[in-house]
């Protein structure tokens, strides 16, 4: 049917609906209503509006509906109902919560100090998320960063070798030598003992941590997956790596347990991630519905994740010594980011997407598994001052790198607009 026919159809339900409006309504004042064949003869009709008519032409027809909200009539007295106005769409409403639990991550930061200060003043509101439930906690953040990607990703992750290499370079080779400077200034410049320096450089001879990889998918979502790699092959390298560096630097080997450490990578980044990419791409329907409520959820984790080591270690972080390697330990992950950031500029300036690829890099060199070397200095050193370094450095390296998401999020932001 032509458009013709479309309008003359819905101009009889008009009428219909302005012979109701005469009949039960006295304050109408009756207005002639002209026929027309087009659209802009609408605009014509003595007592009515029409605003944003040509929107609905798209669909090939215009509903009774339509023009009756947009074909209204203007001289309606204020006693006169109108529900469309009075009330709000419920599909907004809907919308608008929706908003609210993508937009959940921008509070990440807040919540991490709200978690680190809670910890601190009432340590029992942590306390019971301990270490066996931290594994279960970060796999819940990979499987968060599968369901938001794909296979295609990950393969174009490894077709950028020269940014792996990288990476593995500022996590194994940058990293350790700003430990072993930290390590070093705290015995001979402020008179510490050498089991804090020896803390700070274990903390420096570990693998990248996986809230590398959650942070910068909260800053650029494309790198999630190129920071996945880094970290995966540096957490399965650890394993002669760490040993070997912690001889070097500390004078101490260090058995390190290589069979639990490949079925940790197992349980906190394969399993999560391909349980998150199988189900994005077998039940997307699935994923579309559970996907707007993984962004608090996955606030909430950080939270526990963050709190718990500093309250359960909080004695030995508020200890007279403890000020003096926070310090420290501030200056060595600050050094890292910035090392991370400045060096991959260097290298990789004549890249379209530099800017990205810094700040991927820069998580990745600033933050480490300080889980893993609190859980070394616990088992393998026999003075309880060298796991001081560890504790103060699992909340310190979640602050900052948090921090830094608000920050580049911000400025992503206002560069857009």
């Amino acid at each position: 049917m032509s458009v013709n026919g479309k309008l003359l159809h819905n101009h009889h339900h008009f009428h219909g609906r302005h012979s109701f409006l005469q009949q039960e309504n006295p304050w109408v004042k009756p207005t002639k209503v002209t026929a027309f064949s087009s659209p802009e003869n609408c605009s014509n009709l003595p007592g009515l509006r029409l605003s944003n008519f040509q929107s609905h032409l798209g669909s090939g027809a215009i509903s009774r509906l339509s023009l009756i909200g947009k074909c209204g009539p203007d001289n309606l007295p204020p006693e006169w109902p109108s529900d469309h106005a009075s009330r709000p769409p419920k599909i907004q409403d809907e919308i608008s919560f929706m908003t609210i639990l993508k937009g959940a991550n921008s509070f990440l930061p807040q919540v991490v100090l709200a978690s680190t200060v809670l910890a601190l003043i009432c340590p029992p509101s942590f306390t019971w998320f301990t270490n066996r439930y931290y594994a279960p906690a970060l796999g819940f953040l990979m499987f968060a960063v599968g369901v938001n990607s794909s296979e295609k990703d990950f393969l174009e992750a490894f077709s950028r070798p020269a940014a792996i290499v990288a990476g593995y370079i500022g996590q194994f080779v940058v990293k350790p030598l700003l430990g072993y400077l930290f390590g070093t200034v705290s015995m001979t410049i402020l008179g510490l003992p050498t089991s804090l320096a020896a803390g700070i450089m274990l903390t420096s001879c570990v693998s990248g941590a996986q809230l590398s990889n959650y942070a910068t998918f909260l800053t650029d979502p494309q790198m999630a997956p190129l920071s996945i790699v880094m970290t995966s092959i540096s957490t399965a390298t650890a394993v002669f790596v760490t040993p070997f560096l912690s001889l070097l630097l500390i004078g101490k080997k260090l058995p390190v347990d290589v069979k639990g450490m490949v079925s940790n990578i197992l349980q906190i980044v394969v399993t999560p991630i391909a349980t998150g990419l199988l189900l994005n791409r077998f039940f997307p329907k699935i994923c579309n519905a559970i996907r707007p409520f993984l962004p608090p959820l996955s606030v909430f984790v950080t939270a526990l994740c963050v709190g718990a080591p500093l309250a359960i270690n909080v004695e030995s972080v508020m200890s007279p010594s403890g000020i003096s390697v926070l310090l420290l330990v501030i200056a060595f992950h600050l050094s890292a980011f910035i090392a991370g950031f400045s060096f991959t500029g260097v290298l990789f300036r004549d890249s379209p997407d530099v800017k990205a690829l810094q700040r991927t890099l820069s998580y990745e060199t600033g933050m480490q598994s300080s889980l893993l070397a609190l859980a070394l200095a616990n088992r393998f050193f026999q003075d309880p001052l060298v796991s001081i370094p560890p504790a103060i450095s699992t909340v310190i390296m979640s602050l900052m790198g948090f921090s830094l998401v608000m920050l580049w999020a911000r400025r992503k932001e206002t560069a857009a607009v």
